[in-house]
């Protein structure tokens, strides 16, 4: 049975056409769209987070809040960039977050894509180590953000504490139990994605991806996720691991949806550059459901994964949003595997 979740950038524009005019209403929408989610029965609500744009950014008292007022949904992000982050201020936000959520958080995270300014991870007080890029430094954070999750003790206590210490050594409070295991990668590369596998994430594949074969996109994540799974296995882990796809995909069911996208949805990849390396973009897909359907049962990517993630149009609006989740949910997943 597959999982599917809405994933938000979070966009706002102070202009009439958008719906979201500024900070606060991207926040108290995706709020609102996450209650709405839930409502339908959907499976998670995931959002992005990107620094110095007009976009979501620090995710944490996001997440806690949709985690206060929902019950059942998973709460994520895709992804969290980590060049960014101090680890053990992370761990605590990640901690306090998925305790006020009843253990529902998902978190992706990543070294992050090309960002609005320059090296602007400088300006949150990180610097590379010597021989490292900004690439490393992300891994090396994941790195240390993941044993913090492990709850071990590390911090050698005062003798005279202002409160009682438990014995022995301390680790970071609030823990939040087995939030370890709900840590997703998101991975460019068939080889980070192994990597991944081996430090016992699970695998977050987007819309992009470096090429590295030259063949269509959902074939290369398809081979991908394939690497992770034997990465995952040869490393020896007992748990199954759970895997991610986005994709943007629209249901025409009414006027305002052909209007919307009936001709607005990029159709095919497209090859770009990202990071100065070639990438290609997965094409979107919108269409009458039956259509649809078969369109998306040729998409070998998301028959792999066991979750997929909706890219929604925040800016149209939590009404119009809502309708193209339910859409999605009763014309076309069932025939994708959703319960």
């Amino acid at each position: 049975m597959k999982k599917i979740g809405f994933l938000s950038f979070g966009h706002w524009t102070p202009t009439p056409q958008s719906q979201t005019r500024s900070a606060a209403d991207a926040l108290l929408q995706s709020i609102d769209l996450a209650l709405e989610a839930e409502r339908l029965g959907m499976d998670g609500a995931y959002f992005r987070v990107h620094h110095f744009a007009r976009q979501l950014a620090s995710p944490f008292p996001l997440l806690a809040a949709i985690g206060a007022k929902t019950r059942n949904i998973e709460i994520g992000t895709a992804v969290i960039d980590m060049r960014y982050e101090n680890p053990h201020y992370m761990a605590e936000d990640a901690g306090a977050a998925d305790l006020i959520a009843g253990g529902r958080l998902q978190l992706g995270i990543s070294r992050g894509s090309p960002e609005q300014v320059i090296d602007g991870w400088r300006h949150f007080g990180h610097h590379p180590a010597e021989g490292e890029d900004d690439a490393g430094m992300g891994r090396r954070h994941a790195e240390e953000f993941l044993k913090l999750l492990g709850g071990k003790g590390f911090a050698q206590p005062n003798p005279r504490p202002m409160f009682p210490n438990p014995p022995g050594l301390l680790r970071l409070e609030p823990f939040a139990e087995g939030l370890r295991d709900r840590i997703w990668w998101g991975a460019a590369t068939n080889a980070t994605a192994a990597w991944a596998a081996k430090l016992g994430m699970n695998l977050q594949s987007s819309t992009l991806k470096f090429d590295e074969t030259g063949e269509p996109f959902h074939v290369q994540q398809a081979a991908q996720i394939r690497a992770f799974r034997a990465a995952w296995k040869e490393a020896g882990h007992v748990r199954t691991p759970r895997i991610s796809v986005s994709r943007s995909i629209f249901a025409l069911v009414d006027d305002r949806d052909r209007a919307y996208f009936g001709r607005g949805v990029q159709e095919q990849d497209q090859i770009g550059f990202l990071d100065k390396t070639t990438a290609i973009f997965g094409r979107g897909y919108a269409a009458e459901p039956d259509v649809l359907i078969e369109q998306l049962r040729k998409d070998e990517a998301i028959a792999a994964a066991d979750t997929l993630l909706l890219t929604v149009p925040n800016q149209l609006g939590v009404a119009y949003n809502a309708h193209v989740l339910e859409a999605i949910l009763t014309t076309v997943a069932g025939p994708l595997g959703w319960r």
